[in-house]
């Protein structure tokens, strides 16, 4: 089977069935909450250090703007999280404009709240501007700012949507089709069997069957971990009938996976490369080792194979990893996580590290 690349999508990331995503990002996450309260504070000691004062009243203004503007933003961010479903449903330029309104219009409430506050019960006032410099000044900075966030939240989105159209094409054109070689020397060795072994031919006729279909899947279409094993022993029985006793398999701590959602064809593609590139050009073939990595928190599957020295590979076909890095950018697609896939090479062995994630985090856009 060929690997292929794919934009897949997180579950509810693109609501209940309301379109294209939002290039809003998740307000209601803790990661959005620290992100703010962090870029609000610099933009207190910035707003601060820019004006001529002594060290003993820059420090009273950065504590006294500090609680103000975590105040404020702290407001946008839980009106915007209230908001965020209803916003989603709109049109990229309603999503926009919404969001906007409700910025300028919680940042003119908070900024009332706070003049009245400071004008009542904090006398003297430390605020030194009149009540509309003050109201106008508070919604520039929050409008200015939201324009900015807003700008770099959508070409973020834009960027994103462009590697997914692409990664979803790709995907699309390498799993329609099934690596020539192996079709045909599946169908050399049903043939070889259909006398000698009908039973093993029947069972190779089905696990050849499952691996069509699967490769047909839908490519937005996700699967399990238990679902993919299964696959895998599927294609590795194929491979044990045509190459017999030269190839070897052994499975380590993966009998009860849990019931992880990831990309069809994940483990596969990875096992047919060990095929190909480690056990086919050794003469007394080799061992393939798929073990699980008790160490780790995350769930890491280990797959291990010979490699034929740089000196008797000549005739060989080398590897340009298109299959092991088509694998890489869909795990980043479909978990929002980079370096889930991780390559050892060594002088005669070669290990491909693929990490599954416990818990799916949709991560902000």
């Amino acid at each position: 089977m060929t690997s292929a690349n794919n934009a897949f999508t997180a579950p509810g990331e693109h609501g209940a069935g309301h379109g294209p995503p939002s290039f809003l990002p998740d307000f209601c996450g803790t990661r959005m909450v620290f992100v703010v309260v962090l870029l609000a504070e610099l933009l207190v000691i910035a707003l601060t250090l820019a004006r001529s004062h002594s060290s003993t009243e820059e420090l009273f203004d950065i504590a006294l703007f500090s609680f103000y503007a975590q105040w404020m933003a702290l407001s946008c961010l839980g009106a915007l999280c209230l908001a965020q479903r209803l916003l989603r449903r709109l049109p990229e330029l309603w999503v926009a404009g919404g969001s906007y309104a409700v910025v300028l219009l919680v940042t003119m409430i908070v900024a009332e709240l706070a003049w009245q506050i400071a004008v009542r019960w904090i006398p003297p006032t430390p605020i030194p501007d009149t009540h509309a410099l003050f109201l106008l000044r508070s919604m520039g900075i929050s409008g200015i700012s939201w324009a900015l966030a807003l700008r770099y939240f959508y070409v973020r989105h834009q960027w994103r949507r462009r590697i997914e159209s692409e990664a979803d094409a790709r995907f699309q054109a390498l799993q329609s089709r099934i690596r020539p070689h192996f079709l045909f020397n599946c169908m050399n060795t049903i043939a070889s069997l259909t006398h000698q072994r009908p039973d093993l031919a029947e069972q190779s006729i089905e696990d050849l069957s499952d691996l069509i279909r699967a490769s047909l899947r839908d490519a937005g279409e996700a699967t399990t971990l238990g679902d993919e094993i299964t696959l895998c022993k599927q294609y590795l029985r194929i491979e044990q009938h045509r190459l017999g006793e030269r190839l070897r398999v052994e499975w380590s701590g993966l009998d009860a996976v849990p019931d992880l959602r990831l990309p069809p064809l994940t483990l596969q593609p990875l096992l047919e490369n060990a095929i190909y590139h480690g056990i086919e050009p050794l003469t007394g073939g080799g061992t393939i080792r798929i073990s699980r990595d008790a160490a780790r928190p995350e769930l890491t599957i280990h797959i291990d194979n010979p490699r034929p020295a740089e000196n008797t590979r000549a005739g060989w076909h080398e590897g340009n990893r298109l299959a092991q890095e088509n694998v890489a950018q869909r795990l980043s697609a479909f978990f929002g996580r980079a370096g889930l896939l991780a390559i050892h090479s060594g002088p005669g062995d070669y290990r491909v590290s693929l990490t599954i994630p416990s818990r799916h985090e949709i991560p902000d856009r």
